[in-house]
């Protein structure tokens, strides 16, 4: 029932649509007949036919001649076709041609690296192996001495080493090179040996002085002269050589080749190999030939003479090119040492050896100190990092000062303590010009403190608390600390720090009367001061760091309770424990 409705309705919304076509409702309009209409529209579809095929017979030539044409595109066409089909072929066995010669271009190129890697390996391994007839004249007939022979020893190392790496894979060629090496190795150690010295750490240069900068000098390819620096300056276990050491057995070179050692190591183990062997010959020659004085001296002369003059030329050598100015200054100290020790063993042989090295030895030590000196005089400011921190000169001054002073506290020497006044002058200078190039005071106290305090750290480690040079910087660090608390507190406490100098003062001079009048007197437009600025003016900082009376502290405490005013507690306790705040 439904599907029959449906179709009803669409029958009738198609009927609605084609009625609202113009030519129906034109149809309708007119009341033309609809089979008569009919008829004339088969009429005029007849006619328009007749006329295409009238036009068709007259163009047929044409057409004719449009079916040729297309025939012949027809056959171009096809050969085109069989054409390209033909470059298609050709292309495709070009490009299997192409493929296999990339194949074989790339089993070439890799033959060629695979010999190549092989030849490289193989030439380096040949070149390692080999013993060529140079290395074996240079080992043979180079000096020690010479660079050509340093040269053919790091070969010959290299080519021991490398045998021995390769020995673990049975090569034969190893077995063919062994005996050659090991028997170069016999001759040139053979040739060390013999004229086989101790070494010692590196030299200083001029360009190790106290003033000169870190970065001065340093190029590209720029090297330091030392490896550590800060031994120049310090002194470390160095001075061990004089205690402990002073009478430690001799260092045997042959034994002691790896090791390194400061020239003041070496030169007291000569020395006292000198004075072992120089007393028990002196003695023998006096109870032997029954002499005495200048006769037993004269025998002794004549036995060691040239022993002595071997050892003053090479201690003149060495000074001569020596920058090391505590190295120096220990060897002269040896020199104090050994004369007591001999003065002791009661042989006055080599008291004029002795005075031999001093004259050597202290002209170079006071040039090098003045060089020291002046390089710090000529320091310019300007060139360092503006830091409030220590100062590296500074420190080097420190450490090469306090170890000049402990290494002389036994022995006191003029010529050292004028020239270490000299030195603690120009330092002092050069510290107040670096603090010349803050623009604050307050900074510039900040690194005079600093540097002041560092320098007697050191000083009062390495040497007597009572020291001239520890006094001396204990004051200035004290003067530039009351300098550094007044100028923090003075914006904020000038009238409380007035009061308590005029009351420190009064106190001193013992004046009971005065001082009660004059805190009488002045203390409404201190307290007027405490009240605008409660949280500072109770501060025990300040009185501390201020006052050193604890008296005139507990005057001033006094004060602020009899006003009712409220007290910091830290300066409550501060100044009871001090046990003169009357209860």
């Amino acid at each position: 029932m439904n599907k029959t409705q449906n179709l009803i309705e669409e029958t009738e919304s198609q009927i609605h649509h084609n009625l609202e076509d113009e030519v129906v409702q034109d149809i309708l309009k007119t009341g033309t007949d609809l089979r008569q209409y009919s008829r004339q529209i088969e009429k005029e579809l007849k006619e328009v036919e007749n006329k295409s095929i009238q036009d068709y017979i007259k163009e047929s030539q044409n057409i004719a001649r449009l079916h040729g044409q297309i025939s012949a595109c027809d056959q171009i066409l096809e050969r085109m076709e069989s054409m390209l089909l033909g470059f298609q072929n050709d292309l495709g066995s070009i490009s299997s041609e192409i493929l296999s010669l990339q194949r074989k271009s790339i089993s070439m190129s890799q033959e060629l690296s695979n010999r190549q890697a092989i030849r490289g390996q193989l030439s380096q391994f040949i070149d390692d192996m080999a013993v060529p007839e140079s290395l074996i004249m240079g080992i043979m007939d180079c000096p020690v001495t010479d660079k050509d022979f340093v040269s053919h020893l790091q070969v010959l190392n290299h080519k021991i080493s490398f045998v021995k790496e390769q020995s673990f894979k049975e090569y034969k060629s190893c077995l063919d090179v062994k005996d050659i090496l090991e028997k170069l190795k016999i001759k040139a150690m053979t040739k060390i040996r013999t004229i086989m010295k101790l070494q010692y750490e590196e030299c200083t240069t001029k360009e190790d002085l106290m003033g000169i900068e870190d970065t001065a000098n340093r190029g590209l390819f720029h090297k330091s002269s030392l490896k550590h620096k800060g031994t120049v300056f310090t002194i470390g276990n160095r001075g061990d050589v004089l205690a402990q050491q002073l009478e430690a057995p001799i260092i045997v070179p042959h034994t002691q080749s790896k090791n390194r050692y400061y020239y003041e190591a070496l030169f007291r183990s000569e020395q006292y190999a000198l004075v072992d062997n120089a007393c028990r010959e002196y003695l023998f020659v006096s109870e032997f030939f029954m002499v005495r004085g200048q006769p037993a001296l004269n025998l002794f002369n004549q036995i060691m003479g040239k022993t002595l003059q071997l050892l003053t030329k090479n201690l003149e050598t060495f000074v001569a090119e020596c920058y090391d100015t505590i190295a120096l200054f220990l060897c002269f100290h040896l020199i104090l040492r050994y004369q007591l020790m001999c003065h002791k063993r009661c042989v006055p042989a080599l008291d004029k050896y002795w005075e031999a090295l001093q004259s050597i030895i202290l002209p170079r030590f006071e040039q090098i100190f003045r060089m020291n000196i002046n390089s710090i005089r000529d320091c310019d400011p300007t060139k360092f990092n503006r830091e409030l921190g220590p100062h590296y000169i500074t420190r080097r001054y420190a450490e090469f000062s306090a170890a000049l002073v402990g290494i002389s506290e036994n022995f006191p020497n003029e010529l050292v303590n004028r020239l270490l006044a000299e030195l603690q002058e120009e330092v002092e200078l050069f510290i107040l010009r670096m603090a010349g190039i803050f623009p604050q005071r307050k900074e510039q106290l900040i690194y005079l403190i600093n540097n002041y305090d560092m320098i007697l750290n050191i000083i009062m480690e390495r040497t007597r608390d009572n020291s001239k040079e520890a006094e001396s910087f204990r004051a200035r660090l004290s003067t530039k600390s009351a300098e550094y608390a007044e100028e923090i507190l003075s914006p904020h406490f000038g009238e409380i720090m007035q009061f308590v100098k005029e009351c420190e003062h009064l106190n001193e001079k013992s004046q009971t009367e005065e001082l009660k009048k004059y805190e009488s007197s002045s203390w409404t437009s201190v307290a007027t001061t405490r009240r605008t600025a409660p949280e500072l003016v109770t501060s025990v900082t300040v009185l501390k760091q201020f006052s050193r009376d604890d008296q005139v502290n507990a005057a001033i405490f006094t004060q602020l309770v009899s006003q009712d005013q409220v007290v910091n507690v830290d300066l409550y306790v501060g100044l009871k424990n001090t046990g003169k705040l009357s209860k």
